[in-house]
């Protein structure tokens, strides 16, 4: 018996992966706001862990789910602050607009570190289970009563 990778061991739905996302997005946000008043590094550090956290967790099928996610997440976020408190990420009389594009500004690194990351992960996580038993069939190939032709080789 083999014993699988860490890079196999993703068996979440996409769903499940977005509400986790979700979830520690807005208690990095919470958390940091409560702690220091405003977004620091902190927030980066906890966007990035969350990125690679929901790569190593989603399922193969769901691997598209994950790969928009980072972006859309980060957004989400900065539209809340946005909205409630613009004044937290941008100066006091910006509006929420203003306060999106000054949050995702100031916070770039993290988003492109964190999304980078992610990509990272579910690449090698792709290859490494297309790959993982020669002859075996993946998820790509064809499978019994499928309506896609079946590939030969002449040799």
């Amino acid at each position: 018996m083999s014993q699988r990778t860490l890079w196999e061991e993703g068996h979440e739905s996409g769903r499940q992966v977005v509400v986790l996302g979700v979830a520690l997005a807005l208690t990095f946000t919470a958390l940091d706001l409560l702690v220091f008043g405003r977004l620091t590094v902190l927030f980066d550090i906890g966007f990035v862990l969350m990125c690679v956290a929901v790569a190593l967790l989603v399922r193969p099928s769901d691997f598209f789910t994950v790969g928009v996610l980072p972006p859309l997440l980060m957004v989400g976020a900065f539209v809340l602050i946005g909205v409630a408190q613009p004044d937290l990420v941008a100066d006091a009389g910006d509006g929420a607009i203003q306060a999106v594009v000054s949050g995702l500004s100031h916070h770039a690194g993290a988003l492109i570190v964190g999304y980078a990351l992610c990509l990272g992960v579910l690449a090698i996580r792709h290859r490494v289970l297309r790959h993982r038993v020669p002859g075996q069939r993946t998820q790509a190939s064809n499978r019994p009563a499928s309506p896609a032709p079946t590939r030969t080789t002449s040799g």
